[in-house]
Protein backbone atom coordinates (compact mmCIF):
# COMPACT_ATOMS: atom_id res chain seq x y z
CA UNK A 1 0.00 0.00 0.00
CA UNK A 2 2.64 2.39 1.22
CA UNK A 3 4.70 1.32 -2.28
CA UNK A 4 1.36 2.21 -4.30
CA UNK A 5 1.02 5.97 -2.65
CA UNK A 6 4.44 6.67 -3.26
CA UNK A 7 3.99 5.48 -7.01
CA UNK A 8 0.84 7.98 -6.60
CA UNK A 9 2.45 10.58 -5.52
CA UNK A 10 5.49 10.38 -8.45
CA UNK A 11 3.01 9.89 -10.98
CA UNK A 12 1.11 13.00 -10.06
CA UNK A 13 4.57 15.31 -9.96
CA UNK A 14 5.63 14.21 -13.19
CA UNK A 15 2.23 14.91 -14.95
CA UNK A 16 2.28 18.30 -13.30
CA UNK A 17 6.17 19.22 -13.96
CA UNK A 18 8.00 18.83 -16.44
CA UNK A 19 11.81 19.26 -16.68
CA UNK A 20 11.38 21.49 -13.26
CA UNK A 21 8.95 23.65 -14.73
CA UNK A 22 5.32 23.98 -12.63
CA UNK A 23 2.31 23.09 -15.28
CA UNK A 24 -0.77 24.37 -14.24
CA UNK A 25 -4.16 25.08 -16.56
CA UNK A 26 -6.36 28.06 -16.29
CA UNK A 27 -10.74 27.56 -16.20
CA UNK A 28 -12.54 29.66 -17.64
CA UNK A 29 -14.02 32.18 -15.34
CA UNK A 30 -16.08 34.44 -17.81
CA UNK A 31 -17.26 33.15 -21.26
CA UNK A 32 -16.81 36.96 -22.46
CA UNK A 33 -16.10 36.33 -26.02
CA UNK A 34 -14.06 39.71 -26.25
CA UNK A 35 -12.89 40.77 -29.56
CA UNK A 36 -9.07 41.98 -27.99
CA UNK A 37 -9.53 41.75 -23.79
CA UNK A 38 -6.77 43.33 -22.06
CA UNK A 39 -5.92 45.29 -19.50
CA UNK A 40 -6.45 42.71 -16.49
CA UNK A 41 -6.52 44.92 -12.85
CA UNK A 42 -7.60 43.68 -9.42
CA UNK A 43 -8.92 46.87 -7.88
CA UNK A 44 -7.86 46.04 -3.95
CA UNK A 45 -10.53 48.53 -2.07
CA UNK A 46 -13.53 47.50 -4.31
CA UNK A 47 -12.76 43.80 -4.33
CA UNK A 48 -13.29 43.31 -7.96
CA UNK A 49 -11.40 42.62 -11.39
CA UNK A 50 -11.46 44.51 -14.23
CA UNK A 51 -10.92 44.45 -17.86
CA UNK A 52 -11.38 46.19 -21.45
CA UNK A 53 -12.45 44.93 -24.57
CA UNK A 54 -10.48 46.68 -27.29
CA UNK A 55 -12.34 46.47 -30.08
CA UNK A 56 -15.52 46.45 -29.19
CA UNK A 57 -14.18 49.98 -26.59
CA UNK A 58 -15.70 48.47 -22.98
CA UNK A 59 -14.91 48.26 -19.81
CA UNK A 60 -15.88 45.53 -17.85
CA UNK A 61 -15.94 44.49 -13.90
CA UNK A 62 -16.47 41.39 -12.32
CA UNK A 63 -16.96 41.09 -8.56
CA UNK A 64 -16.57 37.64 -7.44
CA UNK A 65 -18.37 37.99 -4.41
CA UNK A 66 -21.86 38.69 -5.85
CA UNK A 67 -20.63 36.94 -9.92
CA UNK A 68 -22.36 40.47 -11.04
CA UNK A 69 -20.37 41.81 -14.29
CA UNK A 70 -21.17 45.03 -15.17
CA UNK A 71 -20.31 46.72 -18.77
CA UNK A 72 -19.62 50.06 -19.53
CA UNK A 73 -19.60 51.81 -23.16
CA UNK A 74 -16.16 54.02 -23.43
CA UNK A 75 -16.36 54.78 -27.14
CA UNK A 76 -12.82 54.55 -27.18
CA UNK A 77 -10.29 52.04 -27.78
CA UNK A 78 -8.91 51.32 -24.28
CA UNK A 79 -5.67 49.66 -23.78
CA UNK A 80 -5.93 49.52 -19.93
CA UNK A 81 -7.07 50.40 -16.57
CA UNK A 82 -5.44 51.60 -13.29
CA UNK A 83 -7.34 52.23 -10.16
CA UNK A 84 -7.62 56.07 -8.57
CA UNK A 85 -6.97 56.87 -5.00
CA UNK A 86 -10.01 59.12 -5.10
CA UNK A 87 -12.29 55.87 -6.65
CA UNK A 88 -13.22 55.66 -10.53
CA UNK A 89 -10.23 54.00 -12.67
CA UNK A 90 -7.62 55.43 -14.82
CA UNK A 91 -7.53 54.73 -18.53
CA UNK A 92 -4.92 54.73 -21.19
CA UNK A 93 -7.39 55.22 -23.90
CA UNK A 94 -6.20 55.23 -27.97
CA UNK A 95 -5.69 59.29 -27.77
CA UNK A 96 -4.45 59.63 -24.56
CA UNK A 97 -4.77 59.29 -20.92
CA UNK A 98 -8.70 59.71 -19.20
CA UNK A 99 -10.49 59.61 -15.96
CA UNK A 100 -13.69 57.53 -15.82
CA UNK A 101 -15.99 57.41 -12.97
CA UNK A 102 -17.79 54.12 -12.84
CA UNK A 103 -20.82 55.85 -10.87
CA UNK A 104 -21.74 59.11 -13.36
CA UNK A 105 -20.18 57.29 -16.46
CA UNK A 106 -18.32 60.17 -17.72
CA UNK A 107 -14.62 60.56 -18.69
CA UNK A 108 -12.33 63.36 -18.45
CA UNK A 109 -9.08 63.65 -20.07
CA UNK A 110 -6.41 64.53 -18.32
CA UNK A 111 -3.43 64.32 -20.84
CA UNK A 112 -3.11 63.65 -24.43
CA UNK A 113 0.79 62.76 -24.64
CA UNK A 114 1.08 61.62 -28.67
CA UNK A 115 -0.86 64.66 -29.84
CA UNK A 116 -0.13 64.74 -33.86
CA UNK A 117 0.84 61.03 -33.83
CA UNK A 118 -2.24 59.54 -35.70
CA UNK A 119 -0.38 56.24 -36.09
CA UNK A 120 0.14 55.27 -32.34
CA UNK A 121 -2.62 54.58 -29.85
CA UNK A 122 -1.73 54.36 -26.26
CA UNK A 123 -1.75 50.25 -24.81
CA UNK A 124 -0.36 48.91 -21.72
CA UNK A 125 0.25 50.88 -18.57
CA UNK A 126 -0.12 50.79 -14.67
CA UNK A 127 0.88 53.19 -11.64
CA UNK A 128 4.16 52.72 -9.92
CA UNK A 129 4.88 52.55 -6.10
CA UNK A 130 4.80 56.23 -5.50
CA UNK A 131 1.29 56.83 -7.71
CA UNK A 132 2.65 57.69 -11.21
CA UNK A 133 0.97 56.55 -14.45
CA UNK A 134 3.54 54.64 -16.56
CA UNK A 135 1.65 54.08 -19.92
CA UNK A 136 2.99 53.15 -23.01
CA UNK A 137 1.96 53.42 -26.97
CA UNK A 138 2.45 51.05 -29.84
CA UNK A 139 2.85 52.08 -33.62
CA UNK A 140 5.18 52.11 -36.31
CA UNK A 141 8.36 49.91 -35.71
CA UNK A 142 10.37 52.37 -33.43
CA UNK A 143 7.99 55.08 -33.28
CA UNK A 144 6.06 54.45 -29.98
CA UNK A 145 7.38 55.52 -26.46
CA UNK A 146 6.83 54.64 -22.71
CA UNK A 147 5.58 57.59 -20.64
CA UNK A 148 5.30 58.93 -17.16
CA UNK A 149 2.60 60.94 -15.98
CA UNK A 150 2.02 62.69 -12.59
CA UNK A 151 -1.24 63.95 -10.96
CA UNK A 152 -1.26 67.37 -12.05
CA UNK A 153 -1.29 65.98 -16.04
CA UNK A 154 2.34 66.41 -16.94
CA UNK A 155 3.59 63.72 -19.02
CA UNK A 156 7.55 63.03 -19.90
CA UNK A 157 8.65 60.53 -22.32
CA UNK A 158 10.96 58.15 -20.56
CA UNK A 159 11.78 55.65 -23.08
CA UNK A 160 11.55 56.51 -26.50
CA UNK A 161 12.37 53.78 -30.21
CA UNK A 162 9.68 51.47 -28.89
CA UNK A 163 7.09 49.53 -31.15
CA UNK A 164 4.30 47.87 -28.60
CA UNK A 165 4.83 48.94 -25.58
CA UNK A 166 3.15 46.38 -23.10
CA UNK A 167 3.79 44.87 -19.63
CA UNK A 168 4.96 47.13 -16.66
CA UNK A 169 5.74 46.04 -13.10
CA UNK A 170 7.75 47.21 -9.62
CA UNK A 171 9.84 45.24 -7.67
CA UNK A 172 7.75 44.62 -3.99
CA UNK A 173 11.24 46.49 -2.69
CA UNK A 174 10.44 49.36 -5.28
CA UNK A 175 14.10 49.42 -6.23
CA UNK A 176 13.69 47.52 -9.98
CA UNK A 177 11.07 47.89 -12.46
CA UNK A 178 10.55 45.49 -15.67
CA UNK A 179 9.17 46.23 -18.90
CA UNK A 180 8.29 44.47 -22.15
CA UNK A 181 8.42 45.91 -25.83
CA UNK A 182 6.88 43.15 -27.22
CA UNK A 183 8.87 42.28 -30.23
CA UNK A 184 11.76 42.40 -28.77
CA UNK A 185 10.72 39.14 -26.66
CA UNK A 186 12.75 39.90 -23.90
CA UNK A 187 12.17 41.52 -20.59
CA UNK A 188 14.15 44.10 -19.48
CA UNK A 189 14.86 45.00 -16.01
CA UNK A 190 16.09 48.41 -14.91
CA UNK A 191 17.02 50.30 -11.53
CA UNK A 192 14.32 52.17 -10.41
CA UNK A 193 14.16 55.37 -7.90
CA UNK A 194 10.86 55.32 -6.37
CA UNK A 195 11.55 59.22 -4.71
CA UNK A 196 12.20 60.58 -8.16
CA UNK A 197 10.58 58.02 -10.61
CA UNK A 198 13.64 57.83 -12.79
CA UNK A 199 14.72 54.59 -14.01
CA UNK A 200 18.77 53.57 -15.02
CA UNK A 201 20.62 50.97 -15.94
CA UNK A 202 18.99 48.63 -18.44
CA UNK A 203 19.56 44.80 -18.58
CA UNK A 204 18.03 41.62 -20.24
CA UNK A 205 16.76 39.94 -17.38
CA UNK A 206 14.05 37.21 -19.54
CA UNK A 207 14.81 36.27 -23.20
CA UNK A 208 11.25 34.38 -25.02
CA UNK A 209 12.84 31.46 -27.16
CA UNK A 210 11.68 31.01 -30.01
CA UNK A 211 8.00 29.25 -30.91
CA UNK A 212 6.29 30.29 -27.70
CA UNK A 213 4.88 33.14 -28.84
CA UNK A 214 5.25 36.90 -27.79
CA UNK A 215 5.97 38.41 -24.28
CA UNK A 216 2.36 41.00 -23.48
CA UNK A 217 0.81 41.67 -20.29
CA UNK A 218 3.12 41.26 -17.01
CA UNK A 219 2.34 40.98 -13.38
CA UNK A 220 5.02 40.22 -10.32
CA UNK A 221 4.27 38.10 -7.23
CA UNK A 222 5.68 38.77 -3.49
CA UNK A 223 8.66 36.77 -4.78
CA UNK A 224 9.33 38.89 -7.25
CA UNK A 225 8.66 36.90 -10.03
CA UNK A 226 7.43 37.08 -13.42
CA UNK A 227 3.92 36.21 -15.11
CA UNK A 228 4.13 36.83 -19.10
CA UNK A 229 0.98 36.74 -20.89
CA UNK A 230 2.11 34.58 -24.23
CA UNK A 231 0.58 36.33 -27.42
CA UNK A 232 0.10 33.71 -29.82
CA UNK A 233 1.16 30.75 -27.04
CA UNK A 234 -1.48 29.84 -25.25
CA UNK A 235 0.09 30.29 -21.98
CA UNK A 236 1.01 32.54 -19.32
CA UNK A 237 5.05 31.87 -17.80
CA UNK A 238 6.48 32.23 -14.90
CA UNK A 239 9.97 33.43 -14.65
CA UNK A 240 12.79 34.24 -11.91
CA UNK A 241 14.82 37.35 -13.16
CA UNK A 242 17.45 36.47 -10.80
CA UNK A 243 18.07 33.57 -12.86
CA UNK A 244 16.33 34.45 -16.19
CA UNK A 245 15.00 31.08 -15.79
CA UNK A 246 11.14 29.75 -16.82
CA UNK A 247 9.96 28.15 -13.51
CA UNK A 248 6.09 27.33 -14.30
CA UNK A 249 3.48 27.62 -16.76
CA UNK A 250 -0.34 28.10 -16.97
CA UNK A 251 -1.93 26.49 -19.64
CA UNK A 252 -4.85 28.81 -21.25
CA UNK A 253 -7.27 27.45 -23.87
CA UNK A 254 -7.08 30.29 -26.10
CA UNK A 255 -4.31 31.26 -28.61
CA UNK A 256 -3.42 35.29 -27.73
CA UNK A 257 -3.02 35.65 -24.36
CA UNK A 258 -3.37 39.23 -23.59
CA UNK A 259 -3.09 40.04 -19.58
CA UNK A 260 -2.92 38.83 -16.17
CA UNK A 261 -3.14 40.21 -13.04
CA UNK A 262 -3.29 38.54 -8.95
CA UNK A 263 -6.58 39.00 -7.10
CA UNK A 264 -8.94 37.88 -5.07
CA UNK A 265 -9.38 38.02 -1.33
CA UNK A 266 -5.70 36.81 -0.45
CA UNK A 267 -4.03 37.79 -3.67
CA UNK A 268 -3.53 34.43 -4.74
CA UNK A 269 -5.88 34.47 -8.12
CA UNK A 270 -4.50 34.94 -11.26
CA UNK A 271 -7.14 36.25 -13.71
CA UNK A 272 -6.42 36.32 -17.41
CA UNK A 273 -7.24 37.83 -20.63
CA UNK A 274 -7.32 36.73 -23.76
CA UNK A 275 -8.70 37.71 -27.51
CA UNK A 276 -10.88 36.33 -30.01
CA UNK A 277 -9.72 37.61 -32.66
CA UNK A 278 -6.54 37.58 -34.94
CA UNK A 279 -6.53 33.72 -36.06
CA UNK A 280 -7.30 31.68 -38.84
CA UNK A 281 -10.32 29.42 -39.39
CA UNK A 282 -8.60 26.69 -38.14
CA UNK A 283 -7.15 28.74 -34.74
CA UNK A 284 -10.67 29.70 -33.90
CA UNK A 285 -11.99 25.96 -34.41
CA UNK A 286 -9.10 24.46 -31.95
CA UNK A 287 -9.83 27.39 -29.09
CA UNK A 288 -13.82 27.54 -28.67
CA UNK A 289 -13.70 29.56 -25.70
CA UNK A 290 -11.02 32.19 -27.11
CA UNK A 291 -11.89 35.53 -25.99
CA UNK A 292 -12.89 34.40 -22.71
CA UNK A 293 -11.67 35.37 -18.84
CA UNK A 294 -9.64 32.49 -17.31
CA UNK A 295 -8.65 32.24 -13.65
CA UNK A 296 -5.80 29.68 -12.04
CA UNK A 297 -4.75 29.42 -8.24
CA UNK A 298 -1.30 29.60 -9.19
CA UNK A 299 -0.01 28.96 -5.74
CA UNK A 300 1.69 32.23 -5.63
CA UNK A 301 0.71 35.50 -3.91
CA UNK A 302 0.37 38.69 -6.01
CA UNK A 303 1.36 42.27 -5.58
CA UNK A 304 -1.50 44.40 -5.08
CA UNK A 305 -1.96 47.04 -7.82
CA UNK A 306 -1.00 50.65 -7.30
CA UNK A 307 -3.23 53.43 -6.99
CA UNK A 308 -2.67 56.63 -8.98
CA UNK A 309 -2.23 59.38 -6.45
CA UNK A 310 -4.16 62.70 -6.87
CA UNK A 311 -2.83 64.81 -4.36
Amino acid sequence: MKNTILFLGFLYLSLNYTYGQKILKASLLIDAKAGVGDGAMWYPTEKMFYWVDMDAKTLHSYNPASKVTEMFELGKMTGTVAPIDTGGVLLGVSDGVYSFNTHTKTMKLLVAPETGMPNNWLNDGKCDPSGRFWVGSMGPKNKASLYRVNAEGQSQNMLDSITISNGIVWSNDKTKMYYIDTPSNEVKQFDYNDKTGSIANKKVVVKFPDGVGSPDGMAIDTKGNLWIAHWGGSCVSCWDPKTGEMIAKVEVPALNVTSCAFGGENLETLYITTTSLFMDESSQKKFPLRGGIFMVNTGAKGLPANYFKTN
